[in-house]
């Protein structure tokens, strides 16, 4: 059920003097005349800049049946704080949220931070890590207000097709919660499925989006992200979550002024070949890292990730020895080696390895040697493995 904490918190909005301070800091050169023009262009609505906010709009509305308009948009310092505002917002006694596993782990740090009890549903690797939605329907119950889904996903790297996002939304309204969509990884694909908006199935549930500029134009040190409200039924205003994250906006710090002013200009002149470079980059290291996890038996990459900067892979215990588990795995990694790999159970998906993929080709050429020569010290010493790693060693694998 939808329900939000409403507390009484006076708003503020920017003063005029306060205002002619900063454009006079941007444009210390600037005429009277000058300084009266910008400020009649970026006019202001207690939330930043009116421009600020409409560019943000226009960027994330194609695609979208309903249209979401600069008063649906919250900017935020990073998706981080907009995570973090969002699960303080839904936080109540007795409130329970649905997260993934496996997960970024910031919607679970917030979610004990807020008090808000968080039950995990499974991505199904076995289906190209899907939502358990049959899962999702199992845990829920009366005190559930929402679900969050990241898509693309962090750190599987799958990209959700829209006849399963349809399922989600379906799933949602039937539960009678709204789905919190994570997506600063939309304009990180290097796959063949399309990135489809969750705002898209709106009219069936309503539908939070979180966004940044960090992962897509490569700047998480700007700290610059938004909070956008699709819910063309009004569900988020009549259950007070939109006045609750206002509220909670407006006793947050603001994003950066400098960065306020240049967003409109870099999300208006993006485009699909803004990203090509870094994408074709990202594409070239998966295919790197799976062809050579083709020599490595004990390490199997079950997915070829799409998206996001990360690789999971599974391990396959059975064939080493003196191994407990993922964690004892990447501390000997890390010891023997100078390696550091991410054990799975920190992200909730244990025995398995997450492999960071945004560095240097180099760089991983060398970090899968020294991932190899592990191995194959930790392997098993069975008349199988043994003709495996002759096999590896002939280049036949």
């Amino acid at each position: 059920m939808i329900s939000a904490r409403v507390t009484e918190c006076p708003t503020r909005k920017i003063s005029i003097d306060e205002l002619k301070d900063v454009i006079g800091a941007l444009s210390p050169t600037a005429s009277p005349e000058e300084t009266a023009l910008m400020m009649k262009e970026f006019d202001l609505d207690g939330n930043g800049f009116i421009d600020m906010d409409k560019a943000v709009a226009d960027y994330v509305n194609p695609g979208l049946t309903n249209k979401v308009t600069s008063s649906d948009v919250y900017m935020t310092v990073g998706c981080n704080q907009g995570t973090e505002v969002v699960i303080h917002s839904l936080a109540r006694p007795n409130a329970n949220i649905l997260l993934p596993r496996p997960s970024y782990a910031h919607f679970e740090a917030r979610s004990i931070f807020s008090g808000l009890e968080f039950r995990k549903y499974d991505l199904l690797p076995e289906k190209e890590w899907e939502i358990d939605l049959q899962g999702i329907e199992a845990m829920a119950d009366e005190n559930t207000v929402a679900m969050v889904i990241i898509n693309p996903n962090n750190p599987c790297g799958n990209v959700y097709s829209h006849d399963h996002l349809k399922k989600v939304a379906e799933t949602a309204r039937k539960l009678g919660i709204m789905v919190i969509a994570d997506e600063v990884y939309r304009e990180t694909i290097y796959g063949e499925n399309p990135f489809v908006p969750m705002g898209k199935f709106s009219l069936i549930a309503p539908v939070i989006t979180l966004g940044s500029i960090s992962k897509g134009w490569i700047v998480p040190g700007w700290r610059l992200g938004w909070i956008a409200l699709n819910d063309p039924k009004g569900i988020l205003k009549s259950t007070g979550v939109a006045q609750s994250i206002q509220q909670n906006i407006d006793i947050n710090p603001d994003v950066t002024t400098v960065f306020q002013f240049a967003l409109p200009e870099i999300l208006e002149k993006s485009n699909k070949e803004t990203f090509e470079e870094k994408n074709l980059i990202l594409k070239q290291n998966v295919e790197l890292v799976c062809d050579r996890l083709k020599d490595i038996p004990c390490v199997v990459c079950t997915k070829k990730p799409e998206s996001c900067t990360y690789l999971l892979a599974k391990l396959e215990l059975s064939l080493m020895e003196d191994i407990e588990d993922d964690m004892d795995f990447c501390m000997k990694l890390a010891k023997e080696e100078n390696l550091v790999l991410l054990p799975g159970v920190a992200l909730g998906l244990k025995n398995w390895i997450r492999i960071t993929i945004g560095v240097e080709a180099q760089m991983l050429e060398d970090a899968l040697e020294r991932l190899n020569g592990f191995c194959k010290r930790y392997m098993k010493k069975t008349e199988a493995s043994l003709q495996a790693l002759k096999l590896s060693d002939d280049g036949e694998i």
